[in-house]
């Protein structure tokens, strides 16, 4: 299988929540990160090409504010970290909030 991905990936461990939600209880991690979209998991069955407003939550600074699309869902067995993994698109970015993901990617190779 070869590895088809056209973006560098974050290095880190990252959150991310619903954009602007203050209760932290809906944060989630995922380590599947780049400036093209990320994997995660999550418990809401999503629809495909469902549209969301995500906050993903670097170690430091204010959140990047994405606009994500549904690109593909698969349901998990009972007992894995979630019910969903998931495969977000993003679909917008503020250049400043790009820069600011882009800053924590790890080196191409």
């Amino acid at each position: 299988m070869s590895d088809r991905r056209r973006y560098r990936r974050v290095q880190a461990e990252v959150l991310y929540r619903p954009a602007g939600a203050e209760i932290f209880h809906h944060k989630r991690n995922t380590q599947n990160v780049s400036l093209g979209g990320m994997r995660v998991f999550t418990d809401e069955e999503l629809a495909l090409g469902a549209r969301l407003d995500i906050d993903v939550l670097l170690s430091e600074g204010a959140p990047v504010r994405c606009w994500a699309e549904v690109v593909w869902l698969l349901k998990l067995d009972d007992g894995g970290p979630a019910k969903f993994d998931v495969g977000l698109r993003f679909t917008d970015m503020a250049p400043s909030d790009v820069q600011r993901l882009a800053a924590v990617l790890a080196p191409a190779g």
